[in-house]
This record gives structure tokens, C-alpha cells and sequence, in this order.
């Protein structure tokens, strides 16, 4: 009989801890998803919008109900919509040509889609601001019920003249492994080319590092081209790659001659095969921090054979900044000639785009490419979330894959590019959207041919890195689109792209 108030005291703390884990439940960080599934819509007074700030109320009241209504609703809120930050790197696509050329396959893991699509022209409409102008088309496919949506976003060129002054840091690679040719000549190259090209408001330093780090030359006008064209000259090989040292000295260097009205950039030529000092990006970054803080923005230029890609990328995306590979002289002439605006100025800080798809006409997405930059839904409109850097002229293309419902029509999604001034830090946003029965029958006819050397670009890449491609294309097939395209485009970059992945299906 003593054991019965026992019984029942444990009953009630049972129950109590019940209680306590449902309204506890579910609060910890959900991993942000890398395709989606858009499920049948809620009523219109349920469904969250994107980024809206207020869907934590909705997200406790599901707790409350059972568990397939929640989770229903739960990916209503979050799979229907894909976000990412903005990302204008190419070096994948650069060091993917120099190791083709070179009669080898790439690692998968040094792969990136998004960086093969990015590296071609697009058609793009300029705004007529210093925003985004954001571009929507697509195309079904031939699987059942399968389509391609090509999202592009735009800012307005700049002329060299019109462009802002710059203060620019060069911290330059001299150690051994610099040595072998293709690797500090071409540095030595690049570098002559930008200081004849650079104009009277601009200004530059460089640093040298190998096992240390040595101011070869301060803060210097551009005007003075026989000292910056000496300074150059003077790099010399010496030994090991302490990284660390070199961005630190260089950051440094560029805090303390930072000018509020110019574009204030460090860049990092190197072939990233760190081996002295902290080798991590993760460490390197926390080193100059303070710096980084005032609005220094980086630049990586990988060269080299052997090319420590993964680090060189990920100092790029996590330091406010891009990464472009540069392969031969004429690479080196893109990058600090051609496209000298594009590369060193800015029209947009944090840029991130956020795609929210109609569940009721799409049933699954998958975005291909930027895995390393998708953004949690409620990360869009937090500015203190980091996003991408874009200079004046860039063109930003992402591609889904896309599986409708069978007799669906009306809105398929709409596309919102959110970005902050780069001087002001205010936000600003664009946005577009794009009905089922805008797109095209079919990839290869329909769409513009900008539109088609995307997916051909994007399906070689998703060739290489896993064997399977993207709108029902072979390599052969994806090759005979290239020179069909390099044709009707004139785009000797189209032609090369032709080359190499007929060069990558004889490997």
C-alpha cells in the first residue's frame, strides 16, 4: 500500500516531462537544405513569405500539433524557398582549362558549376543605377515533366575612368614552389600590366612573403610607374609559403593607408600551398579580422601546376572578396586589363539572392552549384549575414533543375536580390518573377543562346565532378551544342569550351 503514492508521484513527473520536452521540441538549428521539395500549398493565411521575420510564431504552433502537420508545414516554409549569397568566383573554371590542357581530369572536389557558368558573357540588361536588374527565363526539358530555370543578375558597367580611385595591396607569393615557369614570371606579368594601366587617383604596395613577409614598397601613387614597374621587378624566389604572414603584413599595410573615397583591396597572388605558419583559412582570416573590418575587400589570384584551390576559395568567400585563376598571359590580361574595373571596384556589399518557388506548380528544385554559399531562409534580409562583393559589370547566373506538376500554370517563382551600398551600408532590394508559361520547349530552341551556353557550361561541369549530366545531354551532345554556339556567338571563350569538353571526353 506505501508504494501507491510512490506510483503516483512518478506518474505526474512523467507527465510533467512530457510537457516540458513538447514545448521544448524542435529548437535547435536545422542544416540548411541543398535542394528542395515544394509541397502542396497552406491556405494563403498560413504560407510564409520569404524572409519574413515573423514565421517563428508559425513555427511554435506546429510544434503543438501532430508530427506530420508539423513537418508539413515546416517544409512549406523553408524547402519552397532557395537562398544563397552571390558568388563571382571563376578559378574553377580557370584551373579546370589548365589541367585539361595538361591531359588530366580535374578532382571532382574542384568543381563548381556555379564558377564554370560565371566565367562566360551573358545577355543580361543593364540597370540603369548602381543596383541589380534581375533576369528570369527557362526551359521544359526532355524528362517527364522537367524544366531548367536560368536566374541572372546584372550591375551596370564602369569605364576606367569612371571608376573610383583604388588603394591596392599586392601581397605576391615569392616562395620555392613560385619558382617553377608559369608562376612568378607570369605574377611579374600580371602586375606590369596593372600599373600601366592604373590612372593618377590610384595607389599601390606590395608585399613579398615567404617564410616572412617584407614590405617591398609602401603606399606609392600610380603616377609613379618607374618605381612600381622597379618594385616588381625586384620579387625574387626564396623558400617556404608562410600565407599567414603575408595577408597579415598586407592587411596591415592597407589599414593604414586606407582612404574613405577609394576602393580599398588587398590581393593575393599565390598558388595557395601554404606550408609555415596557420594554413587554415579559418585561422589566416581571424589573424587580420581588424582589418578586414574597415571595408578592405580581397581579391585571390591563384597561378601554378599544383593549386591549393580550396583554400585559395575559401579565404575569397569568407574574406569579402572573389578568387580567379590565371593560367597564361592572356589570362593575366583579362583579369588586370579587360576586366581591371570589374575586379577591383564595387556596386553592392552582402549581395544574396533568395528564389521562392509556387508549390502548387513546382514540386521539387534543385539548385546546381554555390554549395558552399546557401543561406538559411531568415539569413536574406539579416545584414549582419555575410553575402558576396560585386563589382560594376558583373553578371551572376544560377540554374535549377526543376520537376512541375503535371497541368500546372501561373506564377513559378519569383527571384529577389538583396544587397547593401557599398560605401552607405543601406539595403536595397530587385526583384522578378516568372509564370510556367514562359518557358521554352526546349533548351535548344526557344532560349536565347546566352541561355544555352549556360546549361552546356553548367552540364560539363556536373559531368566532371559526377559523371551525370543535366538536361538529358551527353558530353557529345553537350560538345556539339558548344560549337554550334561558339558560331552563332563569335565567342572565342565558347569555342575553347567546345575544345575542352571533347579534350575531356577522350581522358
Amino acid at each position: 500500500m506505501k508504494s501507491r503514492p510512490l506510483t503516483i508521484v512518478l506518474a505526474v513527473l512523467a507527465l510533467l516531462a512530457l510537457m516540458l520536452a513538447a514545448a521544448c521540441g524542435g529548437s535547435g538549428s536545422e542544416p540548411v537544405p541543398e535542394s528542395g521539395r515544394a509541397v502542396p500549398s497552406m491556405p494563403s493565411d498560413a504560407a510564409p513569405e520569404a524572409g519574413d521575420q515573423s514565421s517563428e510564431g508559425t513555427e511554435s504552433e506546429a510544434r503543438a500539433t501532430p508530427e506530420s502537420e508539423a513537418t508539413r508545414r515546416r517544409d512549406t516554409s523553408a524547402e519552397q524557398i532557395s537562398t544563397f549569397a552571390l558568388d563571382v568566383d571563376t578559378a574553377s573554371y580557370g584551373y579546370s582549362k589548365r589541367i585539361l590542357a595538361e591531359g588530366r581530369l580535374p578532382e571532382a572536389g574542384q568543381v563548381r558549376p556555379e564558377e564554370f557558368v560565371n566565367s562566360f558573357a551573358q545577355d543580361y540588361a543593364e540597370p540603369e543605377d548602381d543596383g541589380f536588374t534581375v533576369h528570369m527565363d527557362g526551359a521544359r526539358t526532355s524528362g517527364n515533366g522537367t524544366a531548367l530555370l536560368r536566374v541572372g543578375l546584372q550591375t551596370r558597367k564602369a569605364s576606367a575612368q569612371a571608376r573610383r580611385p583604388a588603394n591596392l595591396t599586392f601581397v605576391v607569393d615569392v616562395s620555392g614552389s613560385m619558382g617553377e615557369p608559369g608562376r612568378l614570371d607570369l605574377v611579374r606579368d600580371a602586375l606590369h600590366k596593372l600599373v600601366d594601366q592604373l590612372g593618377p587617383g590610384d595607389q599601390i604596395s606590395l608585399v613579398a612573403f615567404s617564410d616572412e613577409a617584407d614590405v617591398v614598397l609602401s603606399m606609392t601613387p600610380a603616377t609613379d610607374k618607374e618605381r612600381l614597374h622597379a618594385a616588381v621587378e625586384r620579387l625574387a624566389i626564396q623558400q617556404s609559403t608562410n600565407l599567414e604572414a603575408g595577408l597579415t603584413s598586407g592587411y596591415a599595410e592597407a589599414a593604414a593607408s586606407f582612404r574613405a573615397v577609394a576602393v580599398n583591396r588587398v590581393i593575393l597572388l599565390s598558388d595557395g600551398l601554404t606550408n609555415v605558419g596557420d594554413t587554415t583559412w579559418r585561422g589566416i582570416l581571424d589573424r587580420v579580422e581588424d582589418a578586414a573590418a574597415k571595408k578592405i575587400t580581397l581579391l585571390c589570384v591563384g597561378v601554378g601546376r599544383d593549386y591549393g584551390d580550396e583554400l585559395m576559395e575559401r579565404l575569397a568567400d569568407n574574406g569579402d572578396g572573389a578568387a580567379v585563376y590565371v593560367g597564361s598571359v592572356d589570362d593575366a590580361r583579362k583579369v588586370f586589363v579587360e576586366q581591371l574595373a570589374t575586379n577591383i571596384d564595387l556596386r553592392a556589399r552582402d549581395a544574396k539572392a533568395q528564389v521562392v518557388f509556387n508549390p502548387s506548380v513546382v514540386e521539387s528544385y534543385r539548385l546546381i552549384g554555390y554549395e558552399n554559399r546557401r543561406l538559411a531562409t531568415e539569413d536574406f534580409r539579416d545584414d549582419t549575414k555575410d553575402g558576396g562583393e560585386i563589382g560594376p559589370g558583373h553578371s551572376v547566373t544560377a540554374l535549377y533543375e526543376l520537376r512541375l506538376r503535371g497541368g500546372s500554370s501561373g506564377q513559378l517563382a519569383t527571384a529577389t536580390v538583396r544587397w547593401q551600398d557599398p560605401d552607405t551600408r543601406d539595403p536595397a532590394e530587385a526583384s522578378r518573377s516568372l509564370a510556367a508559361g514562359d518557358l521554352a520547349n526546349s533548351p535548344w530552341e526557344g532560349p536565347t543562346p546566352r541561355f544555352q551556353v549556360d546549361v552546356v557550361a553548367a552540364g560539363f561541369a556536373e559531368y566532371l565532378r559526377t559523371g551525370e549530366g543535366i538536361a538529358g545531354a551527353t558530353p557529345g551532345d553537350l560538345a556539339a551544342h558548344a560549337t554550334r554556339l561558339a558560331a552563332s556567338t563569335e565567342d572565342r571563350a565558347v569555342t575553347e569550351l567546345a575544345e575542352l569538353i571533347e579534350k575531356a571526353a577522350s581522358l
